[in-house]
């Protein structure tokens, strides 16, 4: 099948392929079921007809042996009642006695001449053809004699021509609703992919409210809903690629229009270059280089699912580390840091280095926000199939429409836009670094009761099963 006639048939190119194969299958299915059915018909037509010729022929030689004992031999007999019995079934009879010499003939005079050695040894014409019934003569127990019949060729084959029709007929129909149910089939198949293809052109185009919709059962189902799920996720990411350019550029543009200021202003002669004046230009371009260097720990972050190298490792020593690592910045803040780290082991798989880097972020975070006097604390705990690790501070909280913000990207509160220095990255990092080892970050916090940030990553069943001491780091 042609692409025009795929498409004459509303199908097109694909439908009209898988159209031409469903069509192939049916006719060849029908052409093979119609022959056997013919064949079988003919062969059980010709079955009953021998059956009932045979009866004949059994009937014809009892008459015949009662016509034999009425007259005591051949000489005298009335073969009149098995005449008869042959001519209502329409045959040529030939009777013989028990040397084979003919005692009565109703065949032509042309039949007649080649009615002896042909057929079986029964003298009857067309024997080979299946036309033919023969039966023996019995008397007292001895056989004194055989009839022979011969039917015309035209016997039965009106019941094969009905039975033949009807089988024609019923291969027609057959394939007709063969076609009807391929074509049916070919387009429930084709349409949800013509629909998928479709909207990706459109979503291709640059229409991302585009969706295939399809209400398929199974796999071609699977298919729509999948391309409909990416669909929503490629829309998702182009928007918030969008908010990330935005918010890059505002964050870029403040220490940029400084700096442009500032240097302006010297190079004008405005202002004197004194080291207040360039200590706050500096300022500006550290804070620049924070926003890029955030952005550029983001972006690693985002890509950490490809680029984690995960071993069986022990989490509260890494929590250790990191309180260590952390510990001046976080008391030049004025914190005061506690630490409860549990004495049972917990073992996770997990990239070490990106495990600390979280956690160095999220205690960095606490530095920046938390003022002075207040208190971190640090647990690390089991919890059933979990490692939890759970960093706390009695801080000034952050406010409930807030708090489901706290991971997004370049998201910045209240309290940290009357801030300096944060970028509104830390967190989305800890998030990503988190996510990708399989594990949560959720953040908990009321404000004036202070805030924490709680980790959960699963625990390493293999190490604990099989007692394999996991690595330090």
């Amino acid at each position: 099948m042609t692409h025009e006639t795929g498409r004459r048939l509303g199908l097109g190119p694909l439908g009209g392929r898988l159209f031409a194969a469903f069509a192939l299958v049916a006719l060849s299915s029908v052409a093979l079921l119609t022959a056997a059915a013919l064949v079988g018909t003919d062969r059980g037509i010709s079955t009953a007809q021998q059956a009932d010729r045979q009866r004949v022929a059994d009937r014809t030689a009892a008459a015949a042996a009662a016509a034999y004992r009425r007259a005591g031999g051949w000489s005298a007999v009335d073969l009149g009642p098995t005449r008869t019995i042959a001519v209502g079934a329409d045959a040529a009879l030939t009777v013989q006695d028990a040397d084979s010499r003919v005692v009565l003939s109703t065949a032509d005079s042309s039949d007649s001449t080649g009615m002896h050695g042909q057929g079986h040894g029964t003298g009857m014409p067309g024997a080979a053809s299946g036309r033919t019934a023969s039966a023996d003569i019995v008397s007292g127990g001895s056989t004194v004699g055989s009839v022979h019949l011969r039917f015309p060729y035209g016997s039965g084959s009106a019941g094969r021509d009905i039975a033949w029709g009807w089988i024609a007929g019923a291969a027609l129909a057959a394939l007709a609703l063969a076609l009807a149910v391929s074509w049916y089939v070919t387009r429930r198949l084709t349409d949800p992919v013509v629909r998928v293809a479709r909207t990706a052109r459109a979503l291709a185009a640059g229409d991302h409210t585009a969706r295939a919709r399809v209400d398929a059962p199974g796999e071609l189902g699977d298919l729509s809903r999948a391309f409909d799920t990416m669909a929503d996720d490629v829309t998702h990411a182009e928007q918030a690629r969008r908010r990330l350019s935005a918010d890059v550029a505002h964050e870029l543009r403040t220490p940029l229009a400084a700096l442009q200021a500032g240097l302006e202003e010297l190079r004008d002669g405005y202002d004197t270059p004194s080291p207040a004046r360039l200590a706050a230009l500096h300022d500006q371009t550290l804070r620049l280089g924070r926003v890029v260097g955030d952005l550029a720990e983001l972006s690693e972050a985002e890509s950490a699912r490809v680029s984690l190298t995960t071993v069986p490792i022990e989490l509260a020593h890494l929590v250790r580390r990191a309180v260590t690592d952390r510990e001046a910045e976080l008391r030049a803040a004025g914190l005061t840091v506690r630490t409860r780290i549990a004495t049972e082991p917990l073992p996770v798989r997990a990239d070490a280095d990106r495990i600390h880097q979280a956690l160095g972020n999220l205690l960095s975070n606490a530095a920046r926000y938390c003022r002075p006097g207040d208190t971190v604390t640090v647990t690390a705990s089991a919890e059933g199939d979990a490692a939890l690790v759970e960093v706390a501070d009695d801080g000034p909280g952050i406010p409930a429409d807030e708090l489901p913000h706290v991971f997004d990207r370049l998201w910045r509160g209240s309290a940290a836009r009357d801030r300096s220095g944060g970028s509104g990255i830390g967190l989305a990092v800890v998030k990503e670094l988190i996510t990708a080892h399989g594990g949560s970050v959720t953040a908990l916090s009321e404000p004036a009761a202070g805030t924490r940030i709680v980790i959960r990553l699963p625990r390493d069943g293999a190490a604990r099963s099989s007692g394999e001491r996991p690595a330090h780091h």
